[in-house]
């Protein structure tokens, strides 16, 4: 389907912010996209978070809010299995993969039945994170969350340092510099907003410091951020780090040469690619990420770049207004794509986390 022609990018925001809107749950869950065939039905911790951190930046509080709600209940729903994670944990004899708590349930905040590539732990740092920064927007009570902050927390806490799955649902033999960077924030955000336990904050503050010393120690090489421990390569998915979670500095060295080797290894014309080696769909360009580098762009003071990534995003936007989580406009693994549509049909459109990162990148451009 053709895309938009001659619609301005505020307009294509406030569409998204529409969508966003029409979309959520009466739950409070955000669909990650609802016809797609292995995301029907589901909402992730972590897309779910940054949908909600752009329903807040544009004013949409009780959409935000009411994600925060649904991530709470479901946090008291499985304290149990939280507490045991977390006693296991402790205890030098963790957990099983399996075992520990997904990365997405379904609208009603079951665990679901479907195979999925579950254990990220990113999520659940980056919905203390979204909250955090609700909370300074617009000064709203963090009394309803309290209870499930201070679980998140020392869930976070226990198991912080140990392999997962990253953002794609891949490596989970790996330590991600993503995960970590989103955990981290989620720690920092949940200390400042002041209502964990004096238990829990304490161990949450030696979490935390211990996540920033990993950084400094281990997550950099030849001056940027790399896409796991040990590795050379990096991910657009770093690029977060920047802005909107703001949990590398603008002014550190390493954003700058970060937003560097991402543009080197993986932007083709502002359009960017998840890693170099991907091949899901034939590993195309995603409008979300390119979001994500244009607001790291906006931190570093780079505006007019932060503007092209948006226009690059605006212009995968359909003629039906939807937005998709790839294009196929430079394939890196073309022999690829079959397999995936033959496996789960089309790519997802619309997916709603590249229409709230559309958003709150035009809010962030909007500001005065």
């Amino acid at each position: 389907m053709s895309t938009v022609e001659h619609v301005s990018t505020a307009e294509l925001a406030e569409r998204s912010r529409a969508i966003i809107r029409d979309l959520q749950t009466a739950e409070g869950a955000y669909p990650a996209s609802p016809d797609f065939s292995a995301y029907r039905g589901y909402c992730w911790m972590r897309d779910g978070a940054f949908i909600a951190d752009a329903a807040s930046a544009a004013g949409d509080i009780e959409s935000a809010e009411r994600f925060f709600e649904w991530c709470t209940a479901i946090t008291v729903r499985y304290s149990e299995d939280f507490e045991i994670a977390i006693a296991a944990a402790s205890s030098g004899a963790p957990l099983g993969d399996e075992r520990m708590m997904p990365a997405r349930f379904t609208f009603d905040g079951s665990r679901g039945t479907d195979d999925w590539w579950d254990f990220q732990l990113d999520g659940y740092g980056t919905w203390l994170w979204a909250l955090g920064e609700h909370v300074r927007r617009h000064g709203v009570t963090v009394d309803p969350y309290a209870e499930a902050m201070d679980i998140t927390a020392r869930y976070l806490a226990s198991s912080w340092d140990r392999p997962c799955y990253d953002w794609w649902e891949e490596n989970r033999d790996h330590v991600h510099v993503s995960t970590l960077g989103c955990i981290g924030a989620g720690l920092e955000s949940a200390l400042a907003l002041g209502h964990l336990s004096e238990t829990t904050a304490a161990t949450a503050t030696v979490a935390a410091t211990a996540i920033r010393a990993t950084l400094d120690a281990d997550a950099a090489r030849h001056g940027h951020l790399v896409k796991w421990i040990g590795s050379d390569d990096v991910d657009a998915s770093l690029a977060a780090l920047i802005s909107p979670l703001g949990y590398i500095a603008a002014a550190d060295p390493v954003a700058r040469a970060t937003v560097l080797a991402i543009e080197d290894a993986l932007v083709v014309d502002h359009g960017v690619h998840r890693y170099a080696k991907d091949t899901f769909y034939g590993g195309g360009q995603w409008p979300l990420l390119s979001c994500f580098l244009g607001l790291a762009h906006g931190a570093l003071g780079d505006d007019a770049e932060a503007r092209a990534y948006l226009a690059w995003a605006a212009s995968t936007v359909r003629g039906d207004g939807a937005m998709p989580e790839q294009v196929p406009n430079h394939l890196l693994a073309a022999s690829r794509r079959d397999e995936w549509v033959e496996r789960w049909g089309t790519v997802a459109t619309p997916l709603v986390w590249s229409h709230a990162m559309l958003l709150r990148l035009q809010m962030e451009l909007s500001k005065p």
